[in-house]
């Protein structure tokens, strides 16, 4: 594979090289009808038109931000915040919040998970709260799993706790879940919730009327127009980068500045229009190939996650803008170099060559760790990526190399526009709405059905005392035996949580025809 000379570099030591990717600008220019719609279609995105055609909503992340810095809701923010680090806003009991529980799931945790620890490291909760300024530790409930909240249970004070669920419907399992539960042991404790509680979400919305209802804190109102996935630079991720005194202006002025370069029509000139035109041409338009996100820092561990929804919720999709079957989509996994190096690097090396990789690096090093051989450390981690990207390279693999002079809000705030954009575009490309997600309202509905047979289930145990017998015995019983193994997985649950309904408690044995199920 050649090198090319296609690289982007601006003053403040951003760049985007393409010089190990096989992607020349012949390449690129090979795609410039396709691009030059493109174009026409973001310009239609920022003048407000509607771009998700079917929730018929407008798309106002890249224009909203322009704004943002100087709106009443970010002062609004930023003032809480303060007045909680003075003491002049706290707890039921009078006692100063010393932790906040973000509740929130999909780009509600994601974005603000990855910010955090980018900016605030992996140990801020350990640090005393004068080493903190004054600002809340923060944990982070994003599912239905008990072990989650139960692991941040064993480490806060109710008393000094701020939990603040984000929720753009109000109704998302998986947050009402959490925050119904931490509701209940507030309750348990004599402590008033209220006083605890603050919400992010729609105005109108069942959390909005439910934080009204029982005066709550503070309610955040967010935007239709912004989805989930593209929120950080929001409402959605300023809440959670106040709480911990995060600079989210600089955040919002690299957004806005990347907004402003990836505004140009050339593509050449584009590094938006670039990175997607790479995918494309990479993946021959169909997502062939899997993308590899490797950030060269401990800090930007999350950004392969970050990412992996912002791109696979955007481009993963069944049908077109035409309703033809297409199959859309870009897989996207990683972790951080050079950790992958010791791990699944050697089958992108050897294996098979089903994927491009974007190596991310951070010019400033956090320290100087000088050592004997006359290299620092910092020296070793650029000089096994460079090597890790000429061996991939030298071995046919395409490599994309993605530089910031330093990590800080500002550079995140690159990253995350960058993003964007591309994903927007290479939608664009390939003719799909980067703005709903189907396939995870269905997988909501199929889940509800499986919340109904769960209550059904429990119905049968609490009038079935004395029964024995196995998933399908009770499938037959319930005319359900095509749901025979949906009734053994939920079975087994209840059985191995000793769980009891009305008088009736389920246990299992089991024998050389599997799982009996013993009501007794």
């Amino acid at each position: 594979m050649k090198a090319s000379n296609l690289i982007y570099s601006q003053s403040n030591g951003f760049s985007l090289d393409f010089r190990q990717s096989g992607i020349n600008k012949d390449a690129i220019r090979s795609l410039d009808d396709l691009l030059a719609s493109a174009h026409k279609e973001m310009l239609k995105i920022e003048a407000g038109e509607i771009k998700n055609p079917d929730e018929q909503r407008q798309v106002t992340h890249f224009t909203d931000r322009l704004d943002y810095i100087d709106s009443e809701q970010f002062n609004n923010v930023e003032s809480f915040f303060a007045d909680l680090r003075a003491g002049t806003i706290n707890g039921s009991t009078d006692k100063a919040f010393e932790s906040v529980i973000i509740n929130g799931i999909g780009g509600s945790a994601l974005g603000p998970q990855f910010l955090q620890f980018a900016l605030r490291g992996p140990y801020w909760n350990e640090a005393s709260s004068a080493e903190r300024d004054a600002n809340l530790k923060i944990y982070f409930t994003d599912n239905t799993d008990p072990a989650g909240l139960t692991d941040i249970l064993k480490l806060i004070d109710l008393e000094t706790n701020l939990m603040i669920s984000i929720s753009k419907s109000g109704g998302t399992r998986e947050t009402r879940n959490n925050m119904d539960s931490i509701e209940a042991i507030y309750k348990e404790n004599d402590l008033d919730f209220a006083q605890h509680a603050a919400a992010v979400t729609m105005e109108g919305s069942k959390l909005d009327n439910y934080a009204e209802e029982n005066d709550w804190l503070k309610i955040w109102p967010m935007a239709d127009s912004i989805g989930g996935r593209t929120s950080e630079t929001a409402i959605v991720g300023h809440v959670p980068a106040a709480a911990t005194g995060i600079d989210f202006e600089s955040l919002l002025k690299g957004a806005c500045l990347m907004d402003e370069w990836t505004r140009e029509e050339n593509p050449l000139n584009n590094p938006a229009y670039l990175l997607a035109a790479s995918w494309f041409l990479l993946g021959n338009g169909s997502g062939e190939k899997n993308m590899v996100i490797v950030p060269y820092s401990d800090r930007l561990v999350l950004l392969s996650k970050y990412l992996q929804q912002l791109v696979m919720e955007s481009l993963g999709k069944e049908f077109d803008l035409d309703g033809k079957t297409v199959y859309q989509g870009l897989t996207v996994f990683g972790n951080k170099g050079g950790t992958d190096a010791h791990a699944y690097i050697q089958q992108l090396n050897d294996g098979s060559n089903d994927f491009f990789i974007t190596f991310i690096e951070v010019l400033e090093n956090a320290a100087a760790y000088p050592l004997a051989s006359g290299l620092d450390m910092g020296d070793y981690l650029h000089n096994f990526m460079q090597g890790l990207s000429n061996a991939l390279h030298g071995n046919e693999r395409s490599v994309i190399r993605l530089t910031v002079e330093k990590l800080s809000a500002e550079s995140i705030g690159l990253l995350i526009a960058l993003y964007e954009r591309a994903v927007a575009v290479y939608a664009e490309l390939i003719n799909v709405n980067a703005f709903h997600q189907p396939g995870v309202e269905a997988y909501k509905k199929i889940s509800e059905s499986m919340n109904e047979l769960c209550l059904e289930l429990q119905s049968f145990i609490s009038d079935n005392k004395g029964f024995s017998g196995n998933a399908a015995a009770v499938a037959e019983k319930l005319n359900k035996s095509a749901q025979h193994i949906e009734i053994d997985g939920i079975l087994s649950k209840f059985a191995v949580n000793n769980r009891s309904f009305g008088d009736s408690s389920i246990s299992r044995s089991f024998n050389d025809n599997g799982w009996t199920y013993i009501i007794a």
